[in-house]
């Protein structure tokens, strides 16, 4: 899996990170997301669906590969 966020959709919402800390972080100054891990380990796969899924500007895009 490869993780790309639009830090210009970005909200601020902070619901990526607090489903998937270790993946994702938001910037002191404006809670803009900051991608920790753009391939995160299988383990952390379903959480990251998850933040993508609710995240709500659309700003997580996955790619899926083997």
């Amino acid at each position: 899996m490869k993780i790309t966020v639009d830090e210009a959709k970005c909200c601020g919402a902070g619901q990526c990170v607090l489903i998937a800390p270790e993946v994702f972080d938001q910037r002191d100054d404006d809670g803009i997301v900051v991608l920790l891990q753009p391939e995160p380990d299988e383990a952390q796969h379903a959480a990251v669906r998850e933040a993508a899924a609710v995240c709500p500007a659309a700003a997580i895009d996955l790619s899926e590969h083997p």
